[in-house]
Protein backbone atom coordinates (compact mmCIF):
# COMPACT_ATOMS: atom_id res chain seq x y z
CA UNK A 1 0.00 0.00 0.00
CA UNK A 2 1.37 3.40 -0.98
CA UNK A 3 1.44 6.34 1.39
CA UNK A 4 0.22 9.75 0.21
CA UNK A 5 3.83 10.96 0.10
CA UNK A 6 4.90 8.03 -2.08
CA UNK A 7 1.85 8.51 -4.32
CA UNK A 8 2.71 12.21 -4.74
CA UNK A 9 6.29 11.29 -5.64
CA UNK A 10 5.08 8.79 -8.26
CA UNK A 11 2.65 11.37 -9.68
CA UNK A 12 5.56 13.78 -10.16
CA UNK A 13 7.53 11.08 -12.01
CA UNK A 14 4.50 10.14 -14.13
CA UNK A 15 4.08 13.72 -15.34
CA UNK A 16 7.24 13.27 -17.44
CA UNK A 17 6.26 9.81 -18.77
CA UNK A 18 4.67 9.14 -22.14
CA UNK A 19 1.33 7.35 -22.39
CA UNK A 20 2.23 3.87 -23.61
CA UNK A 21 -1.02 1.92 -23.31
CA UNK A 22 -4.35 2.82 -24.90
CA UNK A 23 -7.68 1.14 -24.24
CA UNK A 24 -10.23 1.34 -27.04
CA UNK A 25 -13.62 -0.10 -27.90
CA UNK A 26 -12.52 -3.69 -27.17
CA UNK A 27 -11.93 -2.80 -23.52
CA UNK A 28 -9.38 -4.74 -21.51
CA UNK A 29 -8.46 -8.00 -23.23
CA UNK A 30 -5.93 -10.63 -22.14
CA UNK A 31 -3.43 -9.00 -24.54
CA UNK A 32 -4.01 -5.58 -22.94
CA UNK A 33 -3.43 -6.98 -19.44
CA UNK A 34 -0.32 -8.86 -20.64
CA UNK A 35 1.06 -5.70 -22.28
CA UNK A 36 0.48 -3.75 -19.06
CA UNK A 37 2.20 -6.46 -16.99
CA UNK A 38 5.21 -6.45 -19.31
CA UNK A 39 5.41 -2.65 -19.24
CA UNK A 40 5.18 -2.60 -15.43
CA UNK A 41 7.96 -5.19 -15.19
CA UNK A 42 10.20 -3.09 -17.45
CA UNK A 43 9.34 0.42 -16.20
CA UNK A 44 7.54 0.05 -12.83
CA UNK A 45 5.48 3.19 -13.59
CA UNK A 46 3.10 3.11 -16.57
CA UNK A 47 0.69 5.72 -17.89
CA UNK A 48 -2.37 4.56 -19.82
CA UNK A 49 -5.24 6.26 -21.60
CA UNK A 50 -8.84 5.32 -22.30
CA UNK A 51 -10.00 6.38 -25.75
CA UNK A 52 -13.39 8.05 -26.30
CA UNK A 53 -14.82 4.99 -28.08
CA UNK A 54 -14.20 2.76 -25.03
CA UNK A 55 -17.10 1.58 -22.89
CA UNK A 56 -14.93 1.87 -19.77
CA UNK A 57 -14.12 5.00 -17.79
CA UNK A 58 -10.49 5.68 -16.91
CA UNK A 59 -11.23 4.81 -13.26
CA UNK A 60 -12.83 1.47 -14.21
CA UNK A 61 -9.93 0.59 -16.50
CA UNK A 62 -7.41 1.53 -13.80
CA UNK A 63 -9.19 -0.66 -11.23
CA UNK A 64 -9.44 -3.68 -13.54
CA UNK A 65 -5.82 -3.45 -14.69
CA UNK A 66 -4.46 -2.89 -11.18
CA UNK A 67 -6.31 -6.00 -10.01
CA UNK A 68 -5.17 -8.16 -12.93
CA UNK A 69 -1.54 -6.97 -12.77
CA UNK A 70 -1.42 -6.72 -8.95
CA UNK A 71 -0.29 -3.10 -9.27
CA UNK A 72 -0.93 0.04 -7.23
CA UNK A 73 -3.24 2.74 -8.58
CA UNK A 74 -1.34 6.03 -8.52
CA UNK A 75 -3.70 8.47 -10.20
CA UNK A 76 -6.67 8.92 -12.53
CA UNK A 77 -7.16 12.26 -14.30
CA UNK A 78 -9.67 12.63 -17.11
CA UNK A 79 -9.03 9.83 -19.60
CA UNK A 80 -5.54 9.00 -18.27
CA UNK A 81 -4.41 6.77 -15.44
CA UNK A 82 -1.11 5.71 -13.85
CA UNK A 83 -0.18 2.35 -12.33
CA UNK A 84 2.90 1.37 -10.29
CA UNK A 85 4.36 -2.03 -9.50
CA UNK A 86 7.76 -2.47 -7.90
CA UNK A 87 10.12 -4.79 -9.73
CA UNK A 88 11.34 -7.10 -6.96
CA UNK A 89 14.46 -8.31 -8.77
CA UNK A 90 15.67 -5.02 -10.26
CA UNK A 91 13.89 -1.97 -8.75
CA UNK A 92 14.36 1.25 -10.74
CA UNK A 93 12.33 3.70 -8.64
CA UNK A 94 13.35 4.49 -5.07
CA UNK A 95 10.24 5.49 -3.11
CA UNK A 96 10.40 7.88 -0.16
CA UNK A 97 10.33 5.95 3.11
CA UNK A 98 6.99 5.64 4.90
CA UNK A 99 6.83 7.59 8.17
CA UNK A 100 6.90 5.42 11.27
CA UNK A 101 3.65 5.27 13.20
CA UNK A 102 3.78 6.35 16.83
Amino acid sequence: MLTSKQRAYLRSLAAREDTILQIGKDGITENTAAAMSDALRARELVKGRVLENSLLSAREACEVLSERCRAEQVQVIGSKFVLYKRNETNPRIELPKAAKKR
